[in-house]
């Protein structure tokens, strides 16, 4: 029995050195991942603005600083950090920070508007049935409803006279523009443009890769926690079959 027990403590305690050293590679592999991940940040230097107060400003204004962190918290329901908005480390370099950089990004082409110029008139066939309608309105630069009613004309027939059009976003994604619309489908491509999807997409990659980094490190330290605690278990059925040995002899 004693050296049934000496034989299981001594399998035991191996696997444990195993797993220690597994975790320890993957940490220190985890740890390169965060290095390279902050020399890429450093390289950017894209930093968040912060008042004297410590709160986060867009433009001088900590209210729109607010209203990018309800975007982010209450919208996007992001699991904001609070710690990581930290005014003496500006740099954006966390999950949280990636995230309110997008949020800034987001909240300036959600809010905005977009001039669209029109070389010559327009007929807009929108209602989705064959013709246009007689008594289809006629739009100016001048006449165009702004706001609920902008949208509300998306889908019906009008006439567009040439000229500068300015075309609110209206909180609109990418997938809601009626790009139909001549008005509309290149006020989606001037909001939404392709600077604006590779900034998105290179701040998601941001935030996902120090999620996965944070993954990774709780992993590495959960392998080598139980590690040590196959070794410790291990050297211990060792040492209970040796005394048991020594009791007998």
């Amino acid at each position: 029995m004693a050296s049934r027990l000496k034989i299981l403590g001594a399998i035991i305690a191996v696997i444990g050195v195993i797993a220690v050293l597994g975790g320890g590679y993957g940490f220190m592999q985890v740890q390169a991942g965060a290095d390279a991940l902050q020399g890429f940040s450093k390289a950017q230097n894209v930093t968040i603005s912060y008042n004297d107060a410590g709160q986060p400003v867009d433009r001088g204004d900590p209210e729109q600083g607010k209203v990018i962190l309800s975007l982010l918290k209450d919208t996007w329901k992001w699991p904001v950090v609070q710690g990581d908005l930290n005014p003496k480390d500006p740099l954006v370099n966390t999950g949280t920070e990636y995230m309110y950089q997008m949020a800034t990004i987001a909240y300036h082409v959600l809010d905005g508007t977009n001039t669209v110029v029109l070389t010559e008139p327009v007929a807009f066939d929108g209602d989705g049935t064959e013709g246009m309608a007689v008594d289809a309105v006629s739009y100016t630069p001048e006449t165009l409803p702004q706001g609920d009613d902008y949208l509300a004309i998306l889908r019906t027939d009008a006439n567009y006279a040439a000229g500068s059009y300015t075309v609110p976003t209206l909180g609109r994604y990418w997938t809601m523009f009626n790009r139909t619309n001549p008005l509309d489908g290149k006020a989606r491509e001037l909001a939404w443009s392709g600077t604006v999807h590779g900034l998105f997409a290179e701040l998601g990659v941001g935030a996902t890769s120090f999620s996965a980094l944070q993954m990774g490190q709780a992993l590495s330290l959960i392998a080598i926690a139980f590690g040590i605690t196959f070794v410790i278990t291990g050297a211990g059925l060792v040492w209970v079959s040796t005394s048991k040995k020594e009791a007998l002899a």
